[in-house]
């Protein structure tokens, strides 16, 4: 007897994005997304703390972030991985609060409680993953996650921290255009030099592929965390807060006049012009009209940039337009027929349109997701690093051992000595970025090598290396080469999330698990008090009961309501409302009984 071969793993695709999330699974050769009951594939990327204590994600949030403006979380994204000194601009333009908390992290305050956006992230992890155990009829446990392709190291090491908040194991980050890759060249017939557009909620990539029998093979990078879909929607805010002559908006007007803003940017898409007619509580109604070529003028600036990182990734793929095969459009932002135009221009080509630019990147993510669950070996990803990694070296000069876009996993070491007589240990600062000078980059992490001897200047060698592994994790090494001294380091951001901090906020998550779960029993506890009261009352006017028994009936009714009024506990109601469903366990066989005589007797009546 042989031995069945092993179920192939169940790993899914997720695109985590700012606007909306969703998942993908493959299915043979393709793709396909998991959608939820109603058979959508796109959650709003949205979170709403509910005053009853419930945490609400996805559509029902959106719904809510008029009715609790400062309570509802959107865009936490462009929040994640980042300190609050980066963040204070585009906070002030949020109707929820942003601050700067420990070690100047960005948190999100609610009521009396603080976020980190990797908190935030995870809910929408977590609803994500609910969505796709519903749809496959099965748990779920293991993600391909996607993000920008400019995402810094931090950014992705904060995306792996949500996931693992939320319950996923995420067995590899891919950039979101590479992803898309995939999606557009599953089928083999698309072998050629792609360059990709993706054009999302918070941020914008370009990335640059070679696609050979089967091998994806990303030549350049490049983009801009800060340009996207919010960003025009802000120019549309702007545009109606200066028509309705308001100087500091509230957080109700913040969320209307964003959510009135979103959907000009949807009309104008397809339409010449588009007048929105706002009624805001002190104001007087205003129709304010805008007409498309008033709207691209406003986007012009914010696409040129788009441009331009476009041509820096050609110039670092050592490319021209015309060698470019086919351009992959991905990102809602992408469906303003500006963006479709001025890409023509460019590039010399109509951008393909064969996959939805909202689905791309999760179908890609899952093809990626099925090659790492072994089920498909006839594909390759080479991916790069976006950004380059270095060490601070005298003066506050920045080393860089790893240039941008050098395809992963890869490796450098470089030979290093000491600038002080007699120095017993040395501090390396590692960093990330394009500038010359530290101050101009960003610091990952620091860690010290001990135990050197004293020696002159200039005589112990220290070799240092940087290696990425697949994943996208840096680590650093340095050993002293005349004794053997060494001193390693998995760069976890300075500014990001710690293995405690991490720890902590799983085990705060399943204390509010808990929590939320009393709330919503209570909740539901109180409904089902009120619906019974409501209930018994009509039913005793239809039953015919002993009067002793409608006394008892009524009495316990009237004590349930009581107990509802006075706010009582949880334990109480309970009681109470077991009590009233023991002495009301009759009137429905009554009220059936009554209602069936009197059928009968209509019938008869009629013969």
């Amino acid at each position: 007897m042989t031995a069945s071969p092993p179920a192939p793993r169940l790993v899914i695709g997720i695109d985590l994005g700012t606007t909306n999330s969703l998942a993908a699974i493959r299915a043979g050769r393709g793709a396909r997304v998991l959608r939820d009951k109603d058979g959508e594939p796109l959650i709003p990327s949205i979170v709403c703390f509910h005053p009853d204590g419930r945490t609400i994600v996805g559509r029902e949030a959106k719904a809510l972030r008029l009715s609790f403006p400062e309570r509802t979380v959107f865009s936490a994204k462009r929040l994640i991985g980042r300190a609050g000194a980066e963040v204070d601009r585009e906070a002030r333009l949020l109707p929820y609060r942003v601050h700067r908390g420990e070690r100047d992290l960005a948190r999100i305050a609610v009521a009396d409680h603080d976020y980190a956006p990797e908190q935030i992230a995870a809910m929408v992890l977590q609803k994500v993953k609910s969505t796709a155990e519903h749809a496959l009829g099965q748990p779920v446990s293991a993600a391909v996650i996607t993000v920008p392709a400019w995402f810094d190291d931090g950014q992705r090491q904060a995306t792996r921290d949500a996931a693992h908040l939320a319950g996923l194991e995420c067995l590899r980050i891919v950039n979101e255009p590479t992803a898309a890759s995939l999606a557009y060249g599953i089928d083999g017939s698309k072998d050629g030099t792609v360059l990709v557009y993706d054009l999302g909620g918070g941020t914008f990539d370009v990335s640059i592929l070679r696609i050979d029998s089967g091998v994806f093979r990303v030549l350049a990078t490049s983009g801009d965390t800060h340009l996207g879909g919010d960003d025009f929607d802000q120019l549309l805010v702007e545009r109606i807060l200066g028509a309705v002559s308001v100087a500091a908006p509230d957080p109700y007007m913040l969320q209307a006049v964003r959510a009135a803003a979103e959907g000009l940017k949807i009309t104008l898409s397809s339409a010449t012009t588009a007048t929105l007619r706002l009624e805001l509580d002190g104001h007087a109604p205003l129709d304010i009209k805008i007409d498309r070529a008033e709207f691209e003028g406003l986007l012009a600036p914010y696409l040129q940039r788009t441009l331009a990182c476009c041509r820096r990734a050609l110039s670092d793929a050592s490319l021209t337009a015309a060698q470019i095969d086919d351009v992959v459009l991905v990102g809602g932002s992408t469906r303003i027929p500006m963006v479709r135009h001025l890409l023509h221009a460019e590039l010399g080509r109509a951008p393909h349109t064969g996959v939805d630019p909202d689905l791309a990147v999760a179908l890609g993510a899952a093809i990626q997701a099925d090659v790492l669950a072994g089920n498909d070996k006839s594909l390759l990803l080479l991916d790069v690093i976006p950004l380059s990694l270095g060490i601070e070296t005298l003066g506050g000069a920045m080393q860089k051992l790893i240039l941008r876009n050098s395809t992963i996993p890869t490796s450098a070491t470089e030979e290093f000595s000491i600038a002080v007589e007699g120095q017993t240990a040395v501090a390396l600062n590692i960093y990330q970025g394009e500038r010359e000078l530290v101050r101009d980059c960003r610091q990952l992490g620091s860690f010290t090598l001990h135990g050197l001897p004293p020696m002159p200047a200039g005589l112990p060698r220290i070799a240092v290396t940087f290696l990425v592994d697949a994943d996208g994790v840096l680590r650093v090494t340095a050993i002293e080469q005349r004794t053997g001294h060494e001193a390693s380091i998995q760069v976890v951001p300075t500014f990001g999330l710690s293995r405690d901090e991490v720890r902590r906020m799983m085990l705060d998550s399943i204390e509010n698990a808990q929590s939320d779960y009393v709330a919503r029993e209570a909740i539901d506890l109180r409904n089902k008090a009120q619906a019974m009261v409501s209930g018994t009352r009509k039913a005793l006017q239809l039953a015919s009961l002993p009067p002793d028994q409608t006394f008892a009936v009524q009495k316990s009714a009237r004590a349930l309501e009581k107990l509802l009024q006075a706010d009582a506990d949880a334990s109480s109601l309970k009681a109470a409302t077991e009590e009233l469903s023991k002495l009301t366990a009759t009137i429905a066989d009554d009220v059936i009984s009554s209602a069936v005589k009197r059928a009968l007797g209509d019938e008869q009546s009629h013969s």
